[in-house]
């Protein structure tokens, strides 16, 4: 574990939630460290309960999904011998945070893991709640393409 771990904000964990495969996941060094793990022994506790992770909960990123990710500049990857990145990243769906709850023990583990499933509950409320405001900006984006 990490020597200064704080807990997070709702806005901070906002920002580590990509969409990927049309899924919200985060990835798992950004739970790592929401978790106070360094990513070698958070995927270890993850290997070490895998029954637990069907790949509807976890799932491992393709070289494309690292460069379109690397490219987005959500974050930056180093490539080649002695970087810092060995293995792509895992995925995981909110389902999959939920399992890790299972996993990882402890007090800051417990809170995180609040945060998060309030993180994503707020999230789908404010997704249905704008409904209407998703479905008009895509009639928007429509009638423009038909301009063009």
């Amino acid at each position: 574990m990490e020597n200064e771990i704080s807990i997070l904000e709702e806005n901070s964990i906002r920002l580590k939630i990509h969409v990927i495969r049309g899924q919200q996941v985060m990835l798992d060094f950004d739970l790592a460290q929401i978790y106070g793990y360094e990513t070698k022994n958070f995927n270890r506790q993850v290997k070490n309960n895998i029954e637990r992770f069907d790949s509807d909960f976890m799932f491992q990123l393709s070289d494309t999904e690292v460069e379109e990710l690397s490219r987005c500049k959500i974050f930056t990857l180093n490539k080649g011998r002695g970087s810092n990145i060995k293995y792509a990243p895992y995925a995981f769906t909110e389902q999959g945070i939920y399992m890790l709850m299972t996993v990882l023990k402890g007090d800051l583990a417990v809170t995180q893991s609040k945060m998060l499933i309030r993180t994503f509950k707020e999230m789908k409320h404010f997704i249905q709640n704008n409904s209407h405001i998703f479905s008009e900006l895509d009639n928007i984006k429509n009638h423009l393409l038909e301009s063009d």
